[in-house]
């Protein structure tokens, strides 16, 4: 039996989502969802193995979320995604409290993003 675990995460404007997740992150739209025009987005992001749901949906979940990441090779996502121009986040390399090391990243809408080695 093989699980995936895809967090939903809580947007509320597509273009700044879109300017975080892809632009900044360095993720790729793998599809949106309308029901019709006007209506609210959900969306699928990804990144090798990552996949983020991203929705303007109210009922599917709560702003401000907290996303812990397992990554192999920290320095060199952190140095990719560090070096790109995002003027509202500019992330550092921590020592975690558990003794590895970690970076986190904050969306428009307060969600948080670990990278953990």
């Amino acid at each position: 039996m093989n699980f995936q675990t895809i967090p939903i995460i809580r947007i509320f404007d597509e273009d700044k989502a879109k300017e975080f997740y892809l632009d900044f992150l360095g993720m790729s739209l793998d599809w949106e969802h309308r029901f019709e025009t006007n209506y609210p987005i959900y969306m699928q992001v990804s990144k090798g193995g990552l996949v983020f749901h991203l929705s303007e949906h109210s009922g599917d979940c709560s702003p401000g979320s907290k996303n812990f990441v397992k990554v192999s090779d920290l320095d060199t996502l952190f140095q990719e995604i560090a070096s790109r121009p995002y003027r509202y986040c500019k992330p550092s390399i921590d020592q975690a409290p558990w003794g590895g090391r970690c970076f986190t990243v904050i969306d428009p809408f307060s969600n948080k993003i670990l990278f953990s080695e």
